[in-house]
């Protein structure tokens, strides 16, 4: 059984993907490592298109939720980058590090959004796909 902070944050997951509009999830997994410790791994996809793959290793220390680690991936449907967030240690000048956003020419300091902001941008940017014939 998660922590109550663990099973808190996953329904609030649950929550909003069961409130979807324009898509639908692929894949949902939790992997529960320990009673603090889960893995998170969901894949959306957005009508026309866009894929937004989520993953997250979260750890709950001193009653609050810590991210080990997160991805926040979202292609359109030819599979080109809309944007990634992620905490990859591999940008160590920017301003955020270890955490960035990257984009299809570049990649720019970020703080980690949140998951749900993560839906969101995804969903938003379908519609601007879709509205500009991408």
């Amino acid at each position: 059984m998660p922590h109550s902070l663990l099973s808190a944050y996953l329904s609030e997951v649950e929550d909003r993907l069961e409130r979807l509009q324009d898509g639908y999830v692929e894949q949902y997994s939790e992997e529960i490592l320990a009673p603090q410790r889960v893995n998170l791994r969901v894949r959306i996809r957005f009508v026309p298109g866009p894929l937004l793959q989520i993953n997250e290793a979260l750890v709950v220390e001193d009653d609050q939720l810590l991210w080990l680690d997160y991805r926040y991936h979202c292609q359109d449907a030819k599979n080109r980058l809309i944007f990634r967030y992620d905490s990859t240690p591999h940008f160590p000048d920017l301003d955020t590090f270890p955490h960035h956003k990257h984009l299809s020419d570049r990649v720019e300091a970020a703080s980690k959004p949140s998951v749900l902001e993560a839906i969101e941008e995804a969903q938003a940017a379908g519609s601007v796909r879709d509205e500009e014939g991408a």
